[in-house]
């Protein structure tokens, strides 16, 4: 049986930083910087005003595949992190049923810099294959975002895909895409 994130010990706590489940309280520091123009042009939903982000965060699906990071007590950044099924013949599906899952973030890039987001993805990347179980991670973004790909790459993952004007973004610009995966067994080496 696949284990979910309500299965896991929390808080998650690195040299710097503390990864717990994120509460409606969060709303208010996670709008601080997600409404931020280097931050906002790159996230898939970016509600327009305040009252549009608190209901779509306090939504029980986004909150339970939200965590927050917090460094010196301040919310810096937010994970997504999504347990799903990989692809697989019908014959063998129950056996890719909770697999694997997609990752995600965004950071207040007040608190860049300083290697922060490289040491919440690692860990996250801890809790999906040493929490979780998990055989595979994957993480995309519009190939123009270049501190995503760049922070993926740190992290050990592997470009998989480079899709050409795949994706809409909200200027109405089809954009690239890359797909980044670590393998379980990638992760252990």
């Amino acid at each position: 049986m696949a284990r979910t994130l309500d299965d896991l010990t929390w808080p998650v706590r690195t040299d710097r930083l503390l990864i717990r489940r994120v509460t409606e309280e969060d709303a208010a520091a996670v709008w601080r910087y997600r409404q931020l123009p280097a931050v906002y042009d790159w996230i898939t939903t970016a509600p327009a005003d305040r009252t549009a982000f608190d209901a779509y965060f306090v939504d029980p699906h986004r909150q339970a595949v939200t965590l927050a990071v917090e460094h010196d007590g301040v919310v810096v950044g937010d994970l997504y992190l999504h347990v799903e099924d990989a692809w697989s013949q019908s014959e063998v599906a129950t056996d890719a049923r909770g697999a694997q899952a997609e990752i995600g973030w965004a950071f207040d890039p007040a608190y860049g810099g300083h290697g922060l987001a490289t040491e919440a993805v690692t860990a996250m990347l801890g809790i999906c294959f040493d929490g979780l179980e998990l055989r595979r991670v994957l993480a995309e973004c519009f190939a123009d975002n270049t501190p995503s790909w760049r922070l993926m790459e740190r992290v050990g993952m592997r470009r998989e895909m480079h899709a050409v004007a795949e994706a809409l973004h909200r200027s109405g610009r089809w954009l690239d895409g890359y797909g980044y995966a670590l393998l379980a067994d990638e992760w252990r080496r």
